[in-house]
This record gives structure tokens, C-alpha cells and sequence, in this order.
């Protein structure tokens, strides 16, 4: 080496580095992420799924009434029917008016996830056409089974009221032992087609046990019948709809 080159040094990937000290900006958009993350429901925490089992609600108890022109009704109402089980809660599903349409299956894409998660069970009275529709289906018929359907209503309604609902109810026990959750699809459109009177859903609904949670759906008219004795009454609204334009139900959305 001549004596006029400058000395170098050789590095390796082993060679020890110094640590990089964090800069304020860097340190100042940590410290902000961890309070925004603080200040979230969660925490930040990161969500896990538990093991599902039998538990009893704190604060069950109320009539929802969910009705209007817009898709969703019974959507929403599954959604919180999922929900509850979730947490281990005995929920049951009565479905009234439900079927009829050449283009919906027997099968409903939510019968296949209901069986699938314990806690939740579901019976089907409709598959008898639709009232008013002009389909081939015997009107009196509709009358007959829409009774049916809200005297199996009433049957669950005291089965729950002869159990502890503070007490958690076995997922896979027979809905007439008692569910923390009932949801009653479709009753608020047999009301509005003049299948059931509405004093009688009023003293249904007036006959459930305090612990019971029941939900209603149904009805393009307002139930107003229901303002008394309803603790949440939601719209759902259209404000766009693609069966205008001519599309049918499709499975996976509808049905």
C-alpha cells in the first residue's frame, strides 16, 4: 500500500452497529398511534374468537319492531340472532311468510349457517305462497297458517317465561325450555295483510317475560299499534333498489 493512499477499514454483516437513537418525529407518530389505539372500544386489542358457551344475558329484555320499504329487515334481525349466540345465548328464529317466490330455494342460505353454530335454532311456517299475490296459493290458507305461526309464537313466548332466563339456558336444548332471544320474522306483515289483529300482537307482546328479548320484522307500514309497547321501532328505508330495474333474489343476498 503506498503511503500517500488513505488507510480503509473492511466491514462485515457481523460487525457490531450502533443503535439508531429514535428521532422526536418518529417517537412523537408512535406516541400518537398508541393514543389513538388507546382510545378505541377495544384498546387496540387485538380481537380473538372464543369458544362458545352456554351463558345468560345482563340486560335482555326489550321489543324491537324493525319495519319499511328497504331491504335488510330480516338481515339485521339475523345479524343480532348470530350475535347473541355468539355469547352463548339461547336464541330461536320463527319465520312467518317466508317462501313463495319461484325464485327463492326451500333452502335459505341461513338455515345452513343456523345449524352450524350451536345455540341457534329456526323453524320455517311460510313456504305457502304470498298473501295478496295473486300466485296460484289459496288466500284462505294464508289466514290458517299465519295463525299457526303466532300460535307457535305464543307457545314460545310462555315456554320462556316457565324459565330462569338469568340463568344460562343448554345450546342445544328445545326452544320450549326457554331462548333469551326470539325473533319473529315477518310478523308485522301478516298484521299489515289483515292475517292477525293487531290487539292481538300487542297483548303478545305484552305477555313475554321481562328477561325475553323479542324481535319483529315485517310490514311496509308503520307499525304504529306497537308505539306503546315497543322500546326500538326502526325504518329500514329504499332509497335505491335493484329489483326495479328488474333483478330477482339472488342466493347468497336474499336468500
Amino acid at each position: 500500500m503506498s503511503n500517500n493512499e488513505p488507510e480503509t477499514t473492511e466491514t462485515t454483516d457481523d460487525a457490531p452497529t450502533e443503535p439508531t437513537e429514535p428521532t422526536e418525529a418518529t417517537t412523537s407518530t408512535a406516541t400518537a398511534a398508541d393514543d389513538v389505539r388507546r382510545n378505541t372500544p377495544g384498546k387496540g386489542r387485538k380481537p380473538d374468537a372464543r369458544a362458545i358457551e352456554a351463558a345468560a344475558p345482563d340486560e335482555f329484555g326489550l321489543v324491537q319492531a324493525w319495519w319499511g320499504g328497504g331491504k335488510g329487515k330480516t338481515t339485521a334481525a339475523l345479524g343480532m340472532a348470530f350475535r347473541a349466540a355468539g355469547h352463548g345465548f339461547r336464541v330461536h328464529v320463527l319465520q312467518l311468510m317466508k317462501g313463495g317466490a319461484d325464485s327463492v330455494e326451500d333452502v335459505r342460505g341461513e338455515y345452513n349457517a343456523i345449524a352450524a353454530v350451536p345455540g341457534i335454532s329456526y323453524e320455517n311456517l311460510g313456504h305457502y305462497g304470498w298473501a295478496g299475490m295473486r300466485d296460484g296459493s289459496d288466500e284462505a290458507d294464508h289466514a290458517t297458517q299465519a295463525e299457526a305461526g303466532f300460535e307457535r309464537a305464543k307457545e314460545l313466548v310462555a315456554a320462556a317465561g316457565e324459565a330462569d332466563l338469568s340463568e344460562p339456558l343448554p345450546l342445544d336444548g328445545d326452544p320450549e325450555d326457554g331462548v333469551h332471544l326470539l325473533v319473529v320474522d315477518e310478523l308485522l306483515y301478516a298484521v299489515s295483510m289483515g292475517l292477525l289483529d293487531e290487539s292481538a300482537v300487542v297483548d303478545f307482546v305484552e305477555s313475554k317475560p321481562e328477561n325475553l328479548e323479542l324481535v319483529l320484522t315485517g310490514s311496509h307500514d308503520r307499525p304504529e299499534y306497537l308505539d306503546d309497547v315497543a322500546d326500538l321501532i326502526t325504518q329500514v328505508k329504499m332509497e335505491k333498489h335493484p329489483f326495479e330495474t328488474g333483478q330477482r333474489a339472488r342466493k347468497g343476498t336474499e336468500y
